[in-house]
């Protein structure tokens, strides 16, 4: 439980409820008997006022302020009120006159037991109304605090675990799409009898390595991002033979740079399956820097405008994981000219490992 939310329920424990009424008690003793020497007279008397006290707080505190000032119906709060103002003051006075006869018998010969007349005692019980109607405005409005703030918790709690299934379901859309082609290729060279099936299927492994204990985590080290990359280039090399040019670039001298796996690896993907072969190639170039805490990754494919291939699965979902991913710290960019398909991506203030740079 919430210590807020502790400090209140400890606040409405029954003894501490009995706590506060033997001080008010005290402090009738104290503001009736002022001056007076008859202490018994005074204490017994003011016993007389705890019951009309009590009965009032109480009807303040849990009928009138919650069903009728919470509920902001003022006028019936305003008319109620009067009304219990009325009949409190008649059995203030009741009580007064009860105690008066009661304790008759107490009254000292040349002594005034009581210091207070009537009007003031009537007063004095209204004040301690006032105290008991204000500490229970306090604790409503501090319990509602309390209410707010942990629905507000348990708000952002659901949205977090929404958008974990959310990244869990667009990882997963990618995965099938990216073992697909990575097994073709495989099988392409097995039925050729190739000598570089075992480099492709080491390769492959290394992939699904990749894949099945790097996927979970929330960031990995962008040089394994680039080591997956690699692979997978290595792989669509050996597929495409003589028909594919790829060029790469890195400017990235800090090797303790974090982010999220699969991040990139959907463009390039999407390069190698949309991309078109011009003049009996299929050009690739990927560049990527980093300088100003600052990931600029630029990737460019020879193409033909095809309005039904534009776009895929794999390009909309790599655009929702960015926005859950870098919110307002990404930018991404996809321009088409003649002849190349290119994509401009940038993220902002990227994590770095709090050690030194690694090998």
């Amino acid at each position: 439980m919430d210590k807020r939310a502790l400090v209140i329920t400890y606040i409405m424990t029954p003894m501490v409820h009995i706590a506060f009424w033997v001080g008010i008690y005290f402090f009738y003793a104290y503001f009736l008997g002022y001056g007076s020497t008859n202490t018994r007279y005074v204490n017994l008397f003011s016993a007389f006022l705890m019951p009309v006290t009590i009965t009032l707080s109480y009807f303040f505190m849990y009928r009138l302020i919650p069903n009728y000032l919470l509920k902001k119906k003022y006028g019936l709060f305003i008319l109620y009120t009067i009304y219990t103002v009325i009949l409190s003051v008649f059995g203030i006075v009741l009580s007064i006159l009860y105690g008066l006869i009661y304790t008759e018998n107490l009254k000292g010969a040349n002594t005034s037991p009581l210091t207070k007349t009537i009007p003031f005692i009537v007063l004095g019980v209204f004040f301690v109304t006032l105290i008991v109607v204000s500490i229970s405005l306090i604790l409503h409005n501090y319990q509602s605090a309390v209410t707010n703030e942990n629905l507000k918790n348990k708000i952002l709690q659901t949205q977090l675990q929404l958008k974990e299934q959310e990244l869990k379901f667009l990882k997963m859309q990618i995965h099938p799409h990216f073992l697909f082609n990575s097994l073709n290729t495989i099988y392409g060279y097995a039925l050729k009898k190739g000598d570089d099936a075992p480099e492709m299927i080491l390769k492959l492994s290394n992939l699904l390595d990749y894949i099945l204990y790097q996927i979970d985590k929330p960031q990995v080290l962008l040089k394994d991002e680039l080591n997956h990359m690699y692979d997978y280039v290595s792989l669509e090399r050996m597929r495409f033979h003589d028909t594919l040019e790829v060029k790469i670039e890195k400017h990235i001298t800090n090797d303790a740079i974090e982010i999220a796996p699969m991040l990139l690896i959907p463009f390039v993907e999407n390069s190698f399956k949309h991309g078109t072969i011009i003049n009996g190639k299929l050009t690739v170039a990927i560049d990527l820097k980093f300088e100003d805490d600052i990931l600029n990754f630029i990737i460019v494919n020879s193409f033909i405008r095809d309005d039904e291939n534009i776009g895929g699965i794999g390009l909309e979902n790599i655009k929702k994981r960015l926005e859950m991913l870098y919110p307002n710290k990404h930018s991404i960019e996809i321009i088409q000219r003649k002849g190349q398909f290119i994509v401009v991506l940038k993220i902002h203030d990227l994590r770095q490992l709090e050690y030194d740079k690694i090998d």
